[in-house]
């Protein structure tokens, strides 16, 4: 079992900016990626940014240059710095937690969700 504690969101106007952090906790053995993940209002789930154990990053293309990832293994917290936030960001922001590839066929597929926290942005 692995619990995911969201924390960092808000209500921030247009071009402003929020930092949400998930710590994690229980089982993590060979977890080798954690990220984040939105769902706006009508909208399918869709995959914000993820970082790997390696350090390796990807961002949906709406984020590039705006938000950044990082991770403190020390913490099993990730990070998600977001900064010249738009409407269009305006979501509930999902932690997430899991193992993928060579990982995930060798111990398993794992995947982890937190609670959800509203990031509400104003025009």
């Amino acid at each position: 079992q692995v619990q995911l504690v969201e924390s960092g969101g808000g209500l921030v106007q247009a071009g402003g900016s929020l930092r949400l952090s998930c710590a994690a906790s229980g089982s993590l053995v060979s977890i080798n990626v954690m990220g984040w993940y939105r769902q706006a209002p009508g909208k399918q789930r869709e995959s914000v940014a993820e970082i790997t154990n390696g350090g390796s990053t990807n961002f949906a293309d709406s984020v590039k240059g705006r938000f950044t990832i990082s991770r403190d293994n020390a913490k099993n917290t990730v990070y998600l710095q977001m900064n010249d936030l738009k409407p269009e960001d305006t979501a509930v922001y999902y932690c997430h937690v899991g193992r993928t590839g060579i990982i995930a066929t060798l111990w398993g597929p794992l995947d982890s969700w937190g609670q959800g926290t509203q990031v509400t942005v104003s025009s």
